[in-house]
C-alpha cells in the first residue's frame, strides 16, 4: 500500500512541474493594418487568448479585450512598461490603445499577475 501511495505521490509531483514549468502551445496573433490602424481582438477567458500579440511599430493599435470568465483575477490587464491598469468588465469589449513607437517585448499580466501575455513590436 506504501509503495502505491508512493507512485501516486511522485506522479502527482511530476504532473505539477510539467503543468507549470513545461512548454505548452502558445496562442499568436499578427495584427492586420487597414487604414493606418492594427487592431487585435483577444478572448479572456482561463488567460489570455491569442496570448502573444505581434504589432508593427509605429502604427496605431489597439487591443480589444472581451472577459467571459467570471474569475476575479482576470478582471483588471495590466501592461506595466506603457503604465496601463484597466478594469475588463464581463461580457463586454473594453479597447486598450498601445503606443508602438518604440520596438520590443512587452508583457502584461493579470491584476494579481497570475495569467500572462506578450506583446511583440516590430
Amino acid at each position: 500500500m506504501k509503495i502505491v501511495v508512493l507512485i501516486a505521490g511522485l506522479a502527482l509531483i511530476g504532473f505539477i512541474g510539467w503543468w507549470f514549468f513545461g512548454k505548452h502551445q502558445v496562442a499568436q496573433a499578427n495584427a492586420k493594418v487597414n487604414d493606418d490602424q492594427q487592431v487585435v481582438d483577444v478572448e479572456v477567458k482561463g488567460g489570455y487568448s491569442p496570448e502573444v500579440v505581434v504589432l508593427k511599430q509605429g502604427v496605431p493599435a489597439t487591443l480589444n479585450f472581451t472577459r467571459t470568465d467570471s474569475s476575479s483575477c482576470l478582471d483588471r490587464v495590466v501592461f506595466s512598461d506603457f503604465g496601463i491598469n484597466q478594469a475588463l468588465p464581463q461580457n463586454q469589449k473594453e479597447s486598450v490603445e498601445i503606443d508602438t513607437s518604440q520596438s520590443g517585448e512587452f508583457q502584461w499580466a493579470c491584476g494579481m499577475d497570475m495569467f500572462h501575455g506578450k506583446l511583440v513590436i516590430k
